[in-house]
């Protein structure tokens, strides 16, 4: 991955995790890596623990950010997050996977969050 793409998918995560601060989110952890894989945000909505996958692109004429979150990616994410619950001993938490979509837009990011992106099992 270049370095550009790296520089943009962490100022994307930065402000994704200011976004959902102001969205009334508590932030649990972020960057959580397993053996599985790593999920970039995961943080409280109420009583629901959300394990958040945070895409950025420079450009969307090819595609959505969110279509990068293909059911590969899909599956190391809700393995990653099955660890983080067993590990937790949260496995009675109610919990949910959501997407947000990050695009720059005249110097500042169009932000879509996408609530129940996707299913486990």
């Amino acid at each position: 991955m270049s370095r550009a793409r790296q520089d943009l998918g962490k100022s994307g995560e930065k402000q994704a995790a200011r976004y959902l601060k102001k969205q009334g989110y508590i932030l649990v952890e972020t960057n959580y890596k397993t053996r599985f894989g790593e999920i970039d945000i995961i943080a409280r909505d109420k009583d629901v623990l959300c394990f958040i996958e945070v895409k950025a692109r420079s450009e969307i004429q090819k595609a959505l950010p969110r279509q990068a979150v293909n059911p590969a990616k899909q599956k190391k994410i809700i393995n990653t997050a099955s660890f983080f619950l067993k590990e937790q001993k949260l496995t009675d938490q109610r919990a949910r996977f959501d997407v947000i979509e990050m695009i720059p837009s005249n110097g500042d990011w169009q932000i879509n969050l996408i609530p129940n992106a996707f299913q486990a099992g």
